[in-house]
C-alpha cells in the first residue's frame, strides 16, 4: 500500500480538508490561581465561536463554545468553577481574618479580663500575620464587638456573634483541609484554656467556631478535649 493510501492517510487528507476552528473573544480578566502553574497568574476570560472550516478558512457557524479561562502565563484554559479558588493573596488574607475573629469570638465569651488569654490570642492573631497586633487593640476590639452585638461578656454565643463567625468562616472552609479547620478550633481551644478549664460560653462559642468550620459535633468534642490534655 503506497504511503497515505491507508484508513489512516485517508483520514489525515480529510481532515486537512473540513474542520473546525475556534475564534476566541476576550470577555474579562482578572487575578486567580492557575492550577496549571501552581500560584497566581493573570488570567482572561473567553467566549469562544465554533466554525467548520474548509480548506483552513472558517465557513460556517457551528455554535459557541465556553466561557474559559485562560491563564496568561502557561496559555491553558480552565472551567470557569477555576476562579471560585481563591488566590494565594486571598487565600493568606481569609485565613488571617479567621483566626482573628475566633480569638476575638472566645476572649468575648470570658477571656478579655484575663492576661493570659489575652497573650494567648495575641500569639495566635500575630502568627497568623497580624504582626503588630497588641492586647490593648485585642481588648478594646472584644468591647467593641460586644457593643455591635449586644453581647455580655460571659453569656452564650448569640446571634450577633454567630454571625460573625459564619461571615468570617463560611467562605474559607471548602478551601481548607480536615486539619486546617481542626487547627483554627484548636487555637481558638487553647485561648480558651490559657486562663482555666472551658467555661460553659467558651464552649459554646467553640461549638459555633466547629459548625462554621464544617467540623461536626464529634470531632469538636475531640479536638476540644485534645486541647485540654496537651499543654498549650
Amino acid at each position: 500500500m503506497l504511503p497515505g493510501r491507508g484508513r489512516n492517510g485517508h483520514a489525515a487528507r480529510f481532515s486537512s480538508i473540513l474542520g473546525t476552528r475556534t475564534a476566541w473573544t476576550p470577555a474579562g480578566d482578572g487575578e486567580f490561581f492557575c492550577p496549571g502553574c501552581g500560584g497566581d497568574r493573570n488570567y482572561q476570560r473567553l467566549t469562544g465561536q465554533r466554525r467548520f472550516t474548509l480548506l483552513g478558512l472558517p465557513v460556517l457557524p457551528r455554535g459557541e463554545t465556553g466561557p474559559v479561562v485562560e491563564c496568561a502565563a502557561c496559555r491553558r484554559h480552565f472551567g470557569t468553577d477555576v476562579l471560585d479558588h481563591p488566590t494565594t493573596t486571598r487565600f493568606s488574607a481569609m485565613l488571617r481574618d479567621a483566626v482573628h475573629t475566633v480569638a476575638l469570638a472566645v476572649l468575648a465569651a470570658g477571656g478579655a479580663g484575663s492576661r493570659p488569654a489575652l497573650e494567648a490570642a495575641v500569639l495566635a492573631v500575630r502568627a497568623a500575620g497580624f504582626d503588630d497586633c497588641t492586647e490593648e487593640q485585642l481588648a478594646a476590639l472584644v468591647e467593641a464587638l460586644e457593643a455591635d452585638t449586644g453581647r455580655i461578656t460571659g453569656e452564650p454565643c448569640g446571634a450577633g456573634l454567630a454571625i460573625e463567625l459564619h461571615e468570617a468562616l463560611d467562605p474559607l472552609a471548602p478551601h481548607l483541609a480536615t486539619v486546617g479547620r481542626e487547627s483554627i478550633l484548636l487555637q481558638g481551644a487553647r485561648i480558651a484554656l490559657a486562663d482555666g478549664p472551658y467555661t460553659p460560653a467558651e464552649r459554646d462559642v467553640l461549638a459555633t467556631v466547629g459548625a462554621a468550620l464544617t467540623i461536626c459535633s464529634d470531632d469538636v468534642t475531640r479536638v476540644l478535649a485534645e486541647a485540654a490534655r496537651t499543654p498549650s
